[in-house]
């Protein structure tokens, strides 16, 4: 999908700024673990998935979208009925599942899309699934760039756009690129949901406004850490 719509993609690990082989995705994700990210675009899924093969978590009227929810559902997608408890439930406990038997699991913890210069409130419900498995979570920062590395808007998907005029876009972008970081991991087994959630967003928050070369929040990720946000058993790798 991407070689189609002329996106390149650049990987980096960690939070460095060394950019990484696709072969090197073994040393930037330990053991199988809850991918989170920051949501700019449909093309995120794509985005992702040209790393390493995960099973998305999207909301069920994805799978009804021309062309990109056939690929989604064919993809092990898990498509979550949003605004029933019981059914986040239903979906929390088949993210479980994947992740016990070493698949990663991918979400969006927005629950929606931004414009790709911040990063709304994330949701802590389906965090429980890496607690529950006792998985890595393991925060991805995803970004999109001109080809002269300046933010492009290209990509987002929000608002009143068509997902044909966002494809429009995309494929008139000159030097898209995706620039995607994986961030250090934090072992789920010990923390808490919301704990979980507030240090992911952190992060990524963090990492994105200094990409974006904006004010990043006051605290680090470690600060947040140390401040008492994630409990002492909590560890990076």
């Amino acid at each position: 999908m991407l070689e189609t719509l002329g996106v390149r993609l650049k990987v980096g690990a960690r939070g460095t700024a060394r950019p990484s082989h696709l072969g090197d995705l073994g040393t930037a994700w330990p053991r199988c673990g809850l991918v989170v990210a920051n949501h700019v675009s449909w093309l995120d899924i794509f985005v992702i998935n040209a790393l390493a093969p995960v099973a998305f978590v999207a909301k069920e009227e994805v799978r009804r979208w021309p062309l990109i929810g056939w690929l989604c559902a064919h993809t092990e997608t898990i498509f979550l009925e949003r605004g029933s408890r019981a059914a986040a439930q239903r979906t929390c406990a088949t993210m479980t599942e994947r992740l016990r038997s070493g698949i990663h699991v991918a979400v969006f913890p927005e629950g929606t899309t931004s414009g790709g210069d911040r990063v709304l409130p994330f949701h802590a419900a389906l965090f429980q699934s890496a607690i529950d498995a006792s998985a890595l979570v393991i925060p991805v920062v995803l970004r999109y760039a001109d080809r002269y590395g300046n933010p492009s808007r290209a990509p987002v998907y929000d608002g009143d756009i068509t997902l044909w005029q966002c494809l429009r876009a995309i494929a008139r972008a000159d030097g898209l690129t995706a620039d995607l970081r994986v961030l250090e991991a934090v072992d789920a087994a010990a923390a808490e949901r919301r704990a979980l959630a507030t240090h992911s967003r952190a992060a990524i928050a963090w990492h994105l406004g200094r990409r974006n070369l904006a004010s990043p929040p006051a605290q680090t990720a470690e600060e947040a850490a140390a401040a008492g946000e994630l409990p002492v058993a909590a560890r990076f790798f």
